[in-house]
C-alpha cells in the first residue's frame, strides 16, 4: 500500500487565486459553528505569524520604568501616565502594551497572552532576508538547511496526515518554514483557487480537468501519489460556500491582509480537515523612518496585529482548547531612533503567545536595563532568549513534539516556562 506521506514529498502543493474554470466554492454553513467530519479530526493546532521586516519590541511592549530608553527616544517614548492621550496599557508595572493592541488586554489578564522579550536569533546577521531565512529554517549558523523547522514539525507529529491539509500556509508561496520533505501547502485564497504542483508538467493543463481525471490519468507524477483521503477533502472543499462565511460569536476581522488571512485559518480549523500547523505573515515592520508613537505605521500595525488575533480566537470558540497561537519577527530595532523618527536594524525583539495551555499574563525573558554598557553592540536589545527556546517550549508541549535534536538541530537549550505546567 503506497503511502500516504508519499503526497507532494518533493515539494508543495499550492493552491493559488488564479481560477479553474467556474470557480469552485466550499465551507459550508455547518462550518460556522459545529464541528464536522469528525475522521479528519486532530486534537492540537499550532498557528504561526511572522511579522516580516522586523518588529520594535520595544514600542510594542515597552519596558517603561527604564530612564535610559525615555532618553533614547524623545518622540517615540510612550507612558502609562494618565495624562497621556493614549498612555501604553500597565501590564505589570514595568512593561505597557502598546495603546493600540488594548484588545490584547483581557486575554493578558486572563492569562491566555504570554509575552516574551528579549528574543531572538544568536545570528547578529542585521539582514532581513539571512534572518528570515535562519529563523525559518531553526538553524541559524548554517545556511545549507535545506527543511524548514515547520516542515521538521511535521514529520515528528506522529502520524501520516489523512488530508493533504495537515499544514496550511496561507499565503501566496510556500514559506521557507515549510520546505522539506513532509506534505505542506500554500494556499492564496480559500474563495477562487486553482491547483498547481510545483515542477509538475501536468500543471498547464490542470484547470480543465477535474481532480479525479488527474488521478486516473497519471501514472508516476505527483498526483498518482496522493491518497484517495486527499481527493475526499478536496471534494468536500468544493461542496461548501467561503464567500458567505460569517464568522461566530460575533468577531470581527481587520479587512487586512492578515485579517483575511487569519479568518481563512479558522475557516480550515472548524472544518476539522486534519489541520495542525497553519502560518500566514504580516508585512511592514521595517520602520526605518516616521515610525510615529502613539498613531503613526508602527501602530496602524500593531493594531492590525492585535486586532486580526483577537477576532481569530473569538472566531474559532470552542476550539480555543485545541488552538495555540504564536507570532515571530527575524530581530527587533534599535534602543535609540535615528534622525528620521524611526528606528534602525536591531536584535532582539518580543513574541507572543496565546493559548489556553500558555502560562500566561506574564512578560518572560530577561531584559536587562538599556545602559549602553548592557546593549548588543552598544545599541541593540540584547538577545537573552533563543527564538528556538520558545517555538521548541510550545512546540512540545502543544503538539507533543519531543525530539528537539531533529525539531533544531545544534540547538540544546531548556524551557523557560512560556507553556504551563501539567497541560
Amino acid at each position: 500500500m503506497r503511502s500516504r506521506r508519499g503526497f507532494i514529498k518533493s515539494g508543495a502543493l499550492a493552491l493559488f487565486a488564479t481560477g479553474i474554470g467556474g470557480v469552485p466554492t466550499f465551507i459550508a454553513r455547518a462550518a460556522q459553528s459545529s464541528k464536522i467530519l469528525q475522521p479528519y479530526k486532530k486534537n492540537k493546532i499550532m498557528v504561526c505569524i511572522f511579522q516580516r521586516g522586523a518588529m520594535d519590541g520595544l514600542m510594542a511592549v515597552t519596558p517603561f520604568t527604564d530612564e535610559y530608553l525615555k532618553q533614547a527616544r524623545p518622540t517615540l517614548f510612550l507612558s502609562p501616565a494618565s495624562g497621556a492621550a493614549k498612555p501604553l496599557i500597565d501590564l505589570d508595572s514595568r512593561f505597557g502594551l502598546h495603546p493600540s493592541m488594548r484588545s490584547f488586554e483581557p486575554l493578558f489578564r486572563e492569562k491566555r497572552l504570554a509575552i516574551v522579550h528579549g528574543v531572538g536569533s544568536p545570528n547578529s546577521t542585521r539582514s532581513h532576508f539571512d534572518a528570515q531565512d535562519y529563523m525559518e529554517s531553526g538553524t541559524p549558523f548554517n545556511k545549507g538547511t535545506s527543511s524548514g523547522w515547520l516542515n521538521r514539525a511535521v514529520g515528528l507529529l506522529g502520524h501520516e496526515a489523512a488530508t493533504p491539509f495537515q499544514a496550511v500556509s496561507i499565503s501566496s508561496s510556500l514559506p521557507r518554514s515549510f520546505y522539506g520533505n513532509n506534505p505542506t501547502l500554500a494556499i492564496s485564497s480559500l474563495q477562487d483557487f486553482s491547483i498547481q504542483l510545483r515542477g509538475n508538467p501536468l500543471s498547464a493543463n490542470m484547470a480543465a480537468r477535474s481532480f479525479e481525471e488527474l488521478y486516473d490519468q497519471t501514472t508516476d507524477a505527483l498526483l498518482n501519489k496522493t491518497g484517495k483521503e486527499s481527493f475526499d477533502a478536496v471534494k468536500m472543499l468544493q461542496k461548501t460556500d467561503t464567500r458567505n462565511y460569517q464568522p461566530a460569536n460575533g468577531a470581527e476581522y481587520p479587512k487586512t491582509a492578515l485579517g483575511n488571512s487569519l479568518r481563512q485559518v479558522a475557516q480550515l480549523i472548524k472544518m476539522d480537515v486534519g489541520l495542525e500547523i497553519a502560518f500566514t505573515e504580516s508585512g511592514g515592520w521595517d520602520t526605518h523612518f516616521n515610525q510615529g508613537a502613539e498613531n503613526g505605521t508602527f501602530a496602524r500595525n500593531v493594531e492590525d496585529l492585535s486586532n486580526s488575533i483577537t477576532a481569530f480566537w473569538t472566531d474559532i470558540g470552542a476550539y480555543q482548547d485545541e488552538v495555540d497561537v504564536m507570532t515571530m519577527t527575524e530581530f527587533g530595532r534599535t534602543v535609540r531612533q535615528n534622525g528620521t523618527g524611526g528606528t534602525d536594524h536591531g536584535r532582539g525583539s518580543c513574541m507572543f503567545i496565546l493559548g489556553n495551555d500558555v502560562n500566561g499574563g506574564l512578560v518572560h525573558g530577561n531584559m536587562p536595563a538599556l545602559a549602553q554598557e548592557n546593549l548588543e553592540d552598544g545599541r541593540d536589545v540584547p538577545v537573552t532568549t533563543d527564538f528556538r527556546t520558545v517555538f521548541c517550549e510550545v512546540a512540545d508541549r502543544h503538539l507533543n513534539i519531543h525530539n528537539d535534536p531533529v525539531l533544531f538541530p545544534e540547538w540544546k537549550g531548556k524551557a523557560i516556562g512560556v507553556m504551563a505546567a501539567n497541560t
